[in-house]
């Protein structure tokens, strides 16, 4: 008789929380990661150390509140998920100026421009080296025969050479979950799954609002009906 099929699941918070928490406005506090992980892992085993979560860390700033009350936010996830064997892996969040500049491709550019309005800088948090960090996990995995399939909760595309050297030189499958949602904010920014990582794997689920509404936690799920 086969051995039972061993999974690893690797979650991209930063990039599950931009392309699906924020689409459906909840938070990571709000939802239950064991009962996804469960539900992604479909019945087969997941390996010991094979729950992973990959997050940049929040920073508390002098005297910005939010910026506490971020880090309050945080530790409780973690809390939570280190209490259900999950492996965190971490990053610093930096603080960078990025800039818009005026043209053409920026929608009433021209009323901008005749205002004088030539550029728009911005303050912008970005995570250093999270995508480093999961695709070293992901050959490590495969290399010390850790897991049979890789489950990958990601839409970065700069994965794309770590998925393909698991598949054909550690021989180890890789599962693909991305998004289809639909952005109800003014921005109307939906998210779509990443065509480049459909193509590199193995296996494809994605997943819609109504997949994800059971792992909202019942006091606030009202929101989904």
């Amino acid at each position: 008789m086969p051995s039972a099929e061993r999974v690893h699941i690797y979650i991209d918070g930063g990039n599950f929380h931009h392309l699906v928490l924020k689409k459906l406005n909840f938070q990571e506090r709000d939802f239950s990661f064991e009962d996804f992980a469960n539900f992604l892992a479909n019945g087969r085993s997941i390996a010991k150390y094979g729950k992973r979560f990959y997050v940049g860390t929040v920073r508390e700033e002098l005297g910005n509140k939010k910026s506490v009350e971020a880090m309050s936010r945080q530790t409780k996830l973690f809390t939570g998920l280190l209490s259900s064997g999950w492996q965190i892996k971490t990053s610093k969040l930096r603080k960078r100026i990025e800039k818009i500049v005026i043209d053409s491709r920026v929608i009433g550019y021209q009323n901008l421009l005749k205002q004088g309005v030539r550029q728009i800088e911005f303050e912008r948090m970005r995570e250093k080296g999270i995508d480093v960090k999961l695709a070293t996990d992901l050959i490590v995995g495969a290399v010390d025969n850790q897991y049979d399939t890789a489950i990958v909760v990601s839409s970065d595309g700069d994965l794309v050479p770590a998925i393909d050297w698991v598949r054909h030189r550690g021989h180890k499958k890789v599962e693909y979950i991305g998004f289809s949602l639909t952005d109800e904010s003014p921005l109307k920014d939906d998210t779509k799954p990443s065509l480049a990582i459909i193509s590199r794997t193995d296996i494809q689920r994605i997943l819609v609002k109504t997949d994800l509404r059971p792992f909202i936690k019942p006091t606030i799920q009202a929101p989904l009906l």
